[in-house]
């Protein structure tokens, strides 16, 4: 008899155990978008403010607000960025296989242009000033990016910056008509109003040397960048008609007439080379671009590609030149093999190998080298490199209160360049401060399969404002790309899936019917509904309904 009167109990023992297993919990996660970002931006935040402002009790201009300042924390260039970089967020976006990805680079250059019209100051958190001393060489991405995060830490920062202007190659090797010098001067000159002291025209290796700054600083960070161009290493390179491509972009963006003839090669795949076949074609010239791959191997943007096509400019693929022939001092040609693809190398992409018999004369009257850029090693003195490149940690650090970032750790877009520069900053205000660095481990990942993309209303993707492409070469100098608007920026915030965090849909709430989930009177991104797990029935219907994936079982 007493074995009869188990039998329910443990019925009873295992039902409470099911109900168990799978109750909810509230879980953020990552989302694919902040782990395609480079510098990990918190891009869910900001749209999430953007998109539920009414939920929040904002106004839209206070969203705005917010949103910038989420976004500045970590990129004090979202009107520059928002311009330039290629944007693999995106191409991570779990909108995609709906109706196409968030335009989220859209919306960054929208809330990096509000803050320069509102005149948004960057957020410093109220910090006791420091006594140790920080320098930083060079006033690119990265040195900018580490300046501004250690200053706003409360450390006295010095730039130490060779040219009379700061900004690196985004100022004086990106075009006015993908980004205009006054924005990014604008973004910079906040940067530097925290305090930061920025000695411009101070050369190192030249005017102060590697070893006198580090007697100098108690904290040196090293990004100078790799503003030298690689050279070809074939006969006719040495001599008038060939430009290395850093210099080409530079001599007219300082306003240099550069004669380029009327039929121009430039060699190369990567922006640098459509940046400078562009600017060649504004200048009237007819352009052809050599490359060694194909359209799939170029690392340029892919929309700068089209733009580079779409202005008339050439593109001669599987094609690699193997020497300029000249004329006295003239160029006259290029002799150019054919390529072919074989096994992918060390950067992904398959190798070009070279057809043999297969070279052939093409006339050209200048060419422009763009293959790659490479360190100024003067200026390094006793500093290891590796194939070109600074060694250091997964920090930054290559010695002793040394950091490093930018293109000096390798050629990588702006967006990477800002992300070394504040994790170099983070290492090294944790290391004066005698912590340990974060190890910067993710939050768990939200998954694809979590996502119920059919909960969302179908609404296709912004279409960014251009100019008309008929002024295009008509007006050189003006910005292809123009921002989109207030009402804009908010219809394309709502196409957001808000994968891993709540955007208080309600659905856990409505299909709840043991009552689990508690509204709260005052909500916060994220925050719209509480968990009463003793009222919990373990159904996991609410689990099953949650749109974005920030439902889980719990473990």
């Amino acid at each position: 008899m007493a074995m009869h009167d188990d039998v329910p109990k443990a019925a009873e023992s295992s039902r409470a155990a099911l109900k168990l297993s799978i109750r909810p919990e509230q879980l953020e996660k990552t989302p694919p978008c902040q782990a395609g970002c480079p510098n990990s931006g918190d891009i869910r935040s900001w749209l999430g403010i953007i998109a539920q402002h009414d939920k929040l009790g904002l106004t839209l201009e206070a969203a705005y607000d917010r949103a910038w300042a989420i976004v500045a924390e970590r990129n004090p260039f979202p009107a520059t960025l928002g311009r330039i970089c290629p944007h693999p967020c995106e191409s991570n976006c779990t909108r995609s296989d709906k109706d196409g990805p968030v335009a989220i680079n859209a919306l960054e250059r929208f809330i990096g242009d509000w803050g320069l019209r509102r005149g948004l100051i960057l957020p410093t958190p109220g910090v006791q000033s420091r006594s140790e001393t920080v320098g930083v060489i060079g006033a690119g991405p990265a040195g900018l990016s580490f300046a501004y995060q250690m200053a706003r830490r409360g450390y006295p920062v010095t730039v130490y910056e060779r040219d009379r202007e700061p900004g690196g190659m985004l100022r004086y090797d990106v075009p006015d008509f993908r980004l205009p010098e006054g924005v990014l001067a604008a973004e910079i000159e906040r940067i530097v109003n925290i305090g930061i002291d920025l000695q411009l025209g101070t050369e190192v290796g030249c005017d102060v040397t590697l070893d006198q700054l580090r007697g100098r600083h108690d904290v040196l960070f090293i990004g100078m960048g790799a503003q030298h161009s690689r050279r070809l290493g074939i006969p006719g390179e040495d001599g008038p008609g060939v430009w290395p491509g850093l210099d080409y972009l530079r001599l007219r963006k300082l306003g240099n007439d550069v004669d380029v003839g009327g039929r121009i090669a430039v060699i190369g795949g990567g922006n640098t080379a459509i940046d400078a076949a562009r600017m060649a074609r504004r200048a009237g010239a007819d352009v052809t671009i050599i490359y060694r791959r194909t359209r799939a191997e170029m690392p340029a943007i892919a929309e700068e590609i089209d733009d580079a096509l779409t202005e008339g400019i050439e593109i001669e693929f599987l094609a690699a030149p193997v020497e300029i022939i000249r004329d006295g001092d003239a160029v006259r040609a290029l002799s150019l093999q054919k390529m072919e693809l074989g096994k992918p190398d060390q950067s992904g992409r398959r190798r070009p190998l070279p057809v043999a018999g297969s070279e052939e004369r093409v006339e050209f009257g200048a060419v422009i080298v763009a293959v790659s850029q490479e360190l100024d090693r003067r200026a390094l003195g006793q500093v290891r490199t590796s194939h070109g490149q600074i060694e250091t940690d997964a920090t930054g650090k290559l010695a002793s209160h040394v950091w490093a970032g930018g293109d000096d750790l390798g050629p990588g877009i702006a967006a990477l360049a800002t992300a070394q520069g504040r994790q170099a900053a983070e290492a090294a205000h944790a290391e004066l401060l005698g912590l340990s660095v974060a190890d910067g481990r993710p939050e768990e990942p939200v998954s694809p399969d979590q996502i119920k993309a059919g909960y969302y209303e179908q609404q296709g993707p912004l279409d960014p404002p251009r100019r008309p492409k008929e002024e295009w070469l008509r007006r050189p100098d003006d910005e292809i790309d123009r921002t989109i608007d207030s009402e804009q920026a908010l219809q394309e915030a709502t196409r957001c899936f808000s994968c891993g965090n709540c955007f208080g849909c309600q659905q856990c709430w409505m299909y709840c019917n043991a009552g689990s989930f508690l509204r709260l009177s005052q909500a916060s991104p994220g925050n719209y509904f509480t968990l009463n797990m003793d009222a919990c029935e373990g159904c996991g219907k609410c689990i099953e309904v949650c749109p974005s994936g920030f439902l889980s079982v719990r473990r």
